[in-house]
């Protein structure tokens, strides 16, 4: 029962290996494409880039003049003051007020093209950190794609070792039934197998957790079922150690890492943004026009026609008195008058005015110069930034470098354990066939080469992923 237990629990973990295979196959390619069309940073990076494209756009267009209309209408009674003739009035009247006024600055100490310069930088900075979201995605997608073709592998290498174990069960308990070898021989092959089966599962178990690692990364559903294009991981290209050394590839990172160039952006902007403050400390001189005209119920009629000359008494001398002032003046007063409605009375107010404006900052409140000094810190504060993450990068340039070569070494010494395993395995596997050795001896020969070849398809990966992040860093981008 146990062992029929065992095999059915084997076929079905083969058969979902198999159904697995079935699925279309993603490659690197596709998997990074996919995640970087689906990744959430990505989106909200995106989103920022357009926020600053907006804010340069709005800062260019502060250059032109402003243009605003403006109209009140309303009604108003007791003593006031008649919005149309200016004067004081009882009456309750109705009235409307227009306007038109623009308006330009003309010089501010170039607070207004720093201003734009620093938007355009800020701009720039913002669509570089969108390619440094895309590339640390696709960095962490190529990792979790090498960890589960590994984990693949493993798979593979245990299930081959499922079916050798299944050989070596057949043949002895074949000699077993014969009478050449005794039991115990069959009962620790069967153990052996036990043991490879448990294997076997965790490797299964393993690669599907990274191959939902790996969807995770790829923000795709982990319903939905893929099979990894699994290339020879010895037909991967990999530049050689000569091509990888740290200090040529931190000096090509530092011109081709996405968040070195977001920095040097972003640096240049608050330089930039420095200068605007501090040109809004000093006097700017700027240009307005305005037109206005309004209406009021309390006005009945307007003069209309040619003016005729009037002669107006208004004193008299020791000649005259106040009943015979002998001191006069001369006025016009239109010949007629018409009925001032809505229209005629817009056109009779109808005012323009035109200046220069200047603004010069005595004091308020310290905002200028505050806002001066903050701008002269977050210069500072970006340019330790800059100097920090030029030191992580260099540093982890190294350490990756450090880290492959560690990794190739370890490679290289697995592949001659994997050849002493083999042998020593062949050897113990003749000697057993003719009953000069135990079985529990084959085994520990079988579970020697086992390890040994695990242990060299995971120095394996490891090798080629240091060697990828160092390609990364030099610019070269991922290849499998």
């Amino acid at each position: 029962m146990k062992k029929f237990i065992l095999l059915t629990l084997l076929s079905s973990l083969l058969l979902a290996v198999t159904q697995i295979q079935a699925q279309e196959k993603w490659d690197l390619r596709r998997c990074v494409e996919y995640a970087v069309a689906n990744n959430l940073n990505i989106k909200q990076a995106d989103v920022q880039a357009k926020i600053s494209q907006l804010t340069l756009n709005q800062s260019k267009l502060q250059r032109w003049p402003s243009a605003n209309f403006q109209n009140s209408n309303g009604f108003q009674f007791g003593r006031s003051i008649d919005p149309a003739t200016n004067g004081f009035t009882n009456q309750q009247i109705t009235f409307s007020q227009f306007g038109l006024s623009s308006s330009v600055t003309l010089f501010n100490f170039n607070s207004q093209k720093n201003t734009i310069l620093g938007n355009e930088l800020e701009a720039k900075a913002q669509e570089a950190t969108v390619e440094r979201w895309k590339n640390d995605i696709s960095l962490n997608v190529a990792g979790a794609y090498l960890q589960a073709l590994l984990s693949r592998e493993q798979v593979n290498i245990t299930s081959v070792q499922i079916n050798q174990t299944k050989e070596q069960l057949l043949n002895t308990r074949k000699l077993v039934d014969a009478g050449s070898l005794p039991e115990l021989n069959a009962a620790e092959l069967e153990a052996q197998l036990a043991r490879d089966s448990s294997t076997y599962i965790a490797a299964v178990t393993a690669y599907q957790t990274n191959l939902l690692n790996l969807k995770i990364w790829m923000n795709l559903d982990p319903a939905i079922a893929i099979e990894l294009d699994t290339p020879p991981v010895d037909k991967i290209p990999v530049e050689t150690f000569a091509e990888l050394q740290p200090e040529p590839v931190y000096q090509l990172a530092l011109a081709n890492m996405p968040l070195q160039r977001v920095n040097k952006l972003r640096l240049q902007s608050l330089e930039k943004f420095q200068k605007a403050a501090r040109g809004n400390m000093y006097p700017s001189i700027g240009a307005f026009a305005n037109v206005n005209s309004a209406y009021s119920s309390a006005l009945k009629n307007l003069p209309k026609g040619a003016n005729i000359p009037v002669t107006i008494p208004i004193g008299f001398t020791s000649l005259g008195s106040a009943q015979n002032p002998d001191v006069f003046t001369q006025t016009f007063i239109p010949s007629g008058s018409q009925k001032a409605d809505f229209v005629r009375q817009l056109d009779f107010n109808f005012r323009q005015s035109v200046g220069i404006s200047l603004t010069v900052p005595i004091f308020n409140g310290g905002q200028a110069r505050t806002a001066w000094q903050r701008s002269k810190l977050n210069y500072q504060s970006q340019q330790l930034q800059v100097n920090n993450d030029n030191q992580t990068l260099k540093q982890n340039i190294y350490q990756a470098y450090n880290d492959a070569t560690a990794a190739f070494q370890r490679y290289q010494a697995s592949i001659k354990s994997v050849q002493t395993a083999e042998y020593s395995y062949e050897l113990s596997r003749k000697r057993y066939d003719a009953g000069l050795l135990r079985s529990i001896d084959l085994i520990t020969n079988q579970n020697n080469l086992f390890r040994a070849r695990l242990e060299k398809i995971s120095n394996q990966f490891d090798y080629v992923f240091r060697m990828k992040v160092l390609e990364f860093y030099k610019g070269l981008g991922l290849r499998l």
